[in-house]
């Protein structure tokens, strides 16, 4: 499962296949033999095949699952940054504390049965480390608490109105510090949960520091919990629920009179609005839909598109599985606003490349996602100059987003769609192509790194003549402007010498 990247999974263009052609990915293995490295766990998928270490970012896996015929590089990312970098031979040394190794053995190719095995596996250990670590720590299951980092460090968390796409982004509203809300009381021996006014102390995100109502300043008991959570009320929602008020019992000797002492606390006090729960609510509910079909970009070749069938849908995140997947493990994450999905059909309206699925009959349940859930293309005036077919560009790698290379547009498409193919890495089938729309910022004209003294990718074995600097910049225009001094200078002395001639 590619949980946690919009992106496409770096082993996209490892495979050479056609589109006509495809080959079938084989079932993983049952059990696979595991061999533990420096606390880390790798797999071989066939019991023999070796293990390999990345020359770019020093990641150690198995090496039949490694990139080109020399596996020097754990996918096609590392290998065209490698070929950006300086310092090429220092890298694997500053990792490993020895100089790179280029004499290996090419093994028996089995490479996205490789990866996905150790994948799977490297999944599995991390689910039993994390139910571990829940069982002999007094840490949360999920291993980790937004409130201690937040506190501890006096970060300062995003606010939910900065999050147009997130539930409740547009209708957060004035919740702030000093908010009250009644939460259940957990500082009490009743046998029933009851409940207690407390204010919000401080916001993370959807999370909340509160401190319950007669603490004054003192933070011992003070808790965090999620404001969109079932259990949290307006001021007033227990009387109207019939619910009790029950003070904490660290602070119940405080005061004899709770009911006057609340009146005077939440007079002029802000609570959160009577219908909260239910914009909750709604903002939680998606216009995609469980067994709807969409096209979406093939993970194993940019490229193109393929079927794929909603499975689920959590926080507007799409979990799609490609239709052909009998097992429905061969999954795609991306959010529902993606550019990586569209509606059926869209692929043939503007001439992108598709894989036809085996399928031909829908399975029972599955129907085309409408169209008009997806985001509106923007439009793009076509009437002057356009792009062409062989024109270059820059552009940045899809799969490395720190780098921007020198690039080709391989074929345009309708609406302003573009494929463009990177420079000196290009699949010889064009496997490794990706689609940009003409008004992506991830696009430029040629030149633009110069201007901006950004370093950019060349192709691969040439000159590294492309990196811009300050000091080229200044060498450059120093030139010129000795260049236009030299010529005013002709120019005067010719003028003065046809002036002596008449």
């Amino acid at each position: 499962m590619f949980d946690g990247y919009d992106s496409c999974s770096e082993d996209t263009s490892s495979s050479s296949s056609s589109e006509e052609s495809e080959e079938e990915v084989a079932p993983l293995p049952s059990s696979l033999p595991i061999i533990k490295n420096n606390g880390q766990v790798y797999t071989y998928p066939d019991g023999k095949s070796g293990m390999a270490t990345c020359e770019m970012c020093g990641m150690v896996g198995v090496r039949d699952a490694f990139y080109s015929k020399t596996k020097r590089f754990c996918s096609v990312s590392c290998s065209r940054s490698y070929s950006s970098n300086s310092k090429k031979a220092s890298i694997l040394a500053r990792l490993q504390g020895k100089p790179p190794t280029k004499k290996a053995k090419v093994l028996q190719k089995q490479p996205l049965v490789a990866k996905l095995a150790a994948y799977a596996q490297y999944q599995a250990t991390l689910q039993n480390q994390a139910k571990t670590k829940a069982g002999n720590s007094a840490i949360s299951v999920e291993g980790f608490s937004w409130g201690n980092y937040i506190n501890s460090n006096s970060f300062i968390a995003a606010p939910v109105t900065c999050f147009k796409h997130a539930p409740m982004g547009t209708c957060w509203g004035d919740i702030s510090e000093n908010v009250r809300i009644e939460v259940p009381n957990t500082d009490c021996s009743l046998p029933t949960k009851v409940f207690w006014i407390a204010g919000i102390i401080k916001l993370a995100g959807y999370n909340a520091l509160l401190r319950y109502e007669g603490f004054e300043n003192d933070s011992s008991l003070d808790f965090w919990c999620n404001i969109c959570g079932s259990d949290i009320h307006p001021v007033g929602w227990c009387a109207a629920s019939g619910k009790p008020l029950v003070p904490p019992r660290t602070v119940q000797h405080k005061y004899t009179n709770w009911k006057a002492f609340l009146v005077k606390r939440l007079t002029g006090a802000k609570t959160l609005p009577p219908d909260f729960s239910q914009k909750v609510s709604e903002s939680m509910q998606y216009p995609f839909k469980p067994c709807m079909r969409v096209e979406v970009v093939d993970k194993r070749h940019l490229c193109r598109t393929r079927v794929a069938v909603v499975e689920s849908v959590i926080g507007g995140r799409l979990r799609l599985v490609y239709e052909e997947s009998e097992d429905r493990t061969d999954d795609f994450w991306c959010h529902m606003h993606s550019p990586l999905i569209h509606h059926i059909g869209w692929s043939r309206s503007i001439g992108h490349r598709f894989k036809r699925s085996d399928i031909t009959k829908k399975q029972d349940g599955h129907f085309d996602t409408p169209p008009h859930l997806f985001a509106k293309v923007k439009e793009v005036d076509q009437s002057g100059e356009w792009f062409k077919e062989g024109m270059k560009l820059e552009a940045i790698d899809p799969l490395n987003l720190s780098t921007i290379c020198v690039a080709t547009i391989r074929k345009v498409l309708a609406d302003g769609f573009l494929m463009i193919g990177i420079d000196g890495s290009e699949a010889a089938d064009g496997s490794d192509w990706f689609c940009y729309h003409a008004t992506s910022p991830s696009i430029f004209p040629v030149g633009f790194c110069e201007i901006n003294m950004i370093e950019l990718t060349p192709p691969r074995g040439t000159p590294s003549r492309y990196k811009y600097s300050v000091f080229s910049l200044a060498l450059f225009l120093y030139g010129l402007l000795i260049f236009n001094t030299a010529l005013i200078f002709v120019v005067c002395v010719f003028i003065h010498n046809m002036c002596e001639y008449e």
